[in-house]
């Protein structure tokens, strides 16, 4: 569903609840017109299943739980009895008969229920807000006891306004992940735990994390579900302990070739150990973003940040477990629903300016945009106008190969409409195929073009 709605699949998944849930209460009432009883059976059933899922979420408080399923339920009753009471009224009496109420009764009766389901929850949101208002530190209390990230370079961009910026604010970092709601967990009992096969599993609470000495660098990441030309993918200074320094605290132990991140969600990734160790990669357990703490939505307290893997395999958000098994042992969450089990960023470039279906004035047109190969760096971007040759752009001063860069072409633009395509090269030589594929199961492929009109 991500790679058809994007950042919107959230939205849609609650949609379709909705009216999954406005079809139930569609059949519902019309088994109430027959049998009332079996109706009133549904709606405690619905309480019940509504109390079980919310118990049997790690992140849900109970108290929070109990209010709102039943408040629900309660809702759910008097609506029925409403609707039976206005059928009556309207001469279409059910075939099966509830007791009766008195308007009066009932009007009482359905200012309580809503006064206790607004009360339950104003009191559940608050219970939420006093219990994890002091769970994310102010911004700027994360230390660094460590190294810093070196200053950005000069000419680390091209100048063209409209371009992505080498560094995304977090504000407009894309989000995709699993969670409906964003997990908050309480920092006086979460836990990262490193186990498995290991020959030293150890915990960690967020002050023993962040104690450790810290180190920063510049990664982009990106999503697997992206489209050629999509904008999941971001560019972020990020803070963190080093991976490779908790597995040599832990021991890996031999044949441990899988590293499973876990979410406090239950979600789950999996990628080979050998990224972890290798001396070219610096996966981190980052707990800053762009020197704030980081957002609950990014993963607060922690998450895993792996250079050159897409996040469906590397970036656990809201991070409580990292797990040492072995490649085969293990299939995390997305591997099962057909998407590949190694997800390696593949090379990619997107036009940004002018945008597609724009309209230019004939003249020096810059056609600018971002090009990305995280681990391999970029080493070159070529733009094409029509049926012309490839032409070299410029490109800005890289951060470091885990990072994208900016490009630039100015072109002489003549009137008409025009086709533009843009790709790179990494830093090993191999350029960016031209073959357009879906994103699943491993990510897509082909050259972002656009159309411009010149006047």
């Amino acid at each position: 569903m991500v790679d058809l709605f994007g950042e919107a699949d959230k939205l849609l998944l609650n949609l379709v609840i909705i009216a999954v849930a406005l079809g139930a209460a569609a059949v519902g009432g019309i088994v109430a017109r027959t049998r009332p009883g079996v109706a009133t059976i549904g709606i405690a059933a619905f309480g019940i299943l509504a109390l079980g899922a919310g118990l049997r979420d790690p992140l849900s408080e109970p108290l929070v739980t109990f209010v709102v399923a039943g408040a629900a339920a309660g809702i759910a009753w008097l609506a029925l009895r409403w609707l039976l009471h206005l059928a009556a009224e309207r001469g279409e009496p059910p075939v099966a008969e509830m007791p009766a109420w008195g308007r009066r009764r009932f009007l009482g009766t359905s200012i309580a229920v809503m006064g206790l389901a607004a009360g339950g929850g104003l009191l559940g949101r608050t219970l939420l807000a006093r219990g994890r208002l002091d769970a994310v530190p102010q911004v700027g209390s994360v230390p660094l006891a460590g190294a810093a990230a070196a200053p950005l370079p000069d000419g680390v961009a091209v100048g063209v306004d409209g371009v992505s910026p080498i560094v995304t604010p977090n504000r407009d970092f894309y989000r995709i992940d699993t969670a409906l709601i964003v997990p908050r967990p309480r920092l006086e009992t979460w836990r990262l735990r490193i186990t498995g096969m290991v020959r030293e599993p150890f915990e960690l609470t967020y002050d023993d994390l962040v104690a450790m000495p810290l180190h920063e660098q510049y990664v982009t990441i990106a999503c697997v579900s992206n489209e050629v030309g999509g904008g999941l993918v971001g560019n972020a200074l990020w803070r963190g302990v080093r991976l490779k320094e908790l597995l040599e605290r832990a021991g890996v132990e031999s044949g441990a070739t899988q590293i499973v991140g876990r979410a406090v969600d239950g979600f789950t990734v999996g990628f080979p150990t050998a990224h972890a160790l290798a001396d070219d990669r610096e996966p981190l357990v980052a707990v800053a973003m762009n020197g704030d703490p980081l957002p609950a939505d990014h993963g607060f307290p922690a998450r895993l940040i792996v250079p050159g893997l897409f996040g469906y395999v590397s970036a656990t958000k809201w991070l409580t477990e990292i797990e040492l098994t072995t490649w085969e042992a293990f299939d995390a969450y997305w591997v099962p629903l057909s998407w590949s089990k190694e997800g390696p960023i593949l090379t990619q470039s997107r036009i940004d300016v002018p945008q597609d279906r724009a309209s230019v004035a004939a003249g020096t047109v810059p056609i600018a945009g971002v090009a990305w190969a995280p681990d391999r760096g970029i080493r070159g971007v070529e733009v094409q106008v029509d049926e012309e040759g490839w032409t070299a752009a410029e490109i800005s001063a890289p951060i470091s190969d885990a990072t994208w860069v900016q490009f630039v072409r100015r072109w002489e633009a003549t009137s008409g409409e025009h086709l533009i395509r843009v790709r790179a090269t990494d830093g090993t030589g191999e350029v960016q195929t031209d073959r357009r594929t879906q994103p699943a199961p491993d990510g897509a492929r082909g050259h972002h073009t656009i159309t411009v009109t010149v006047a």
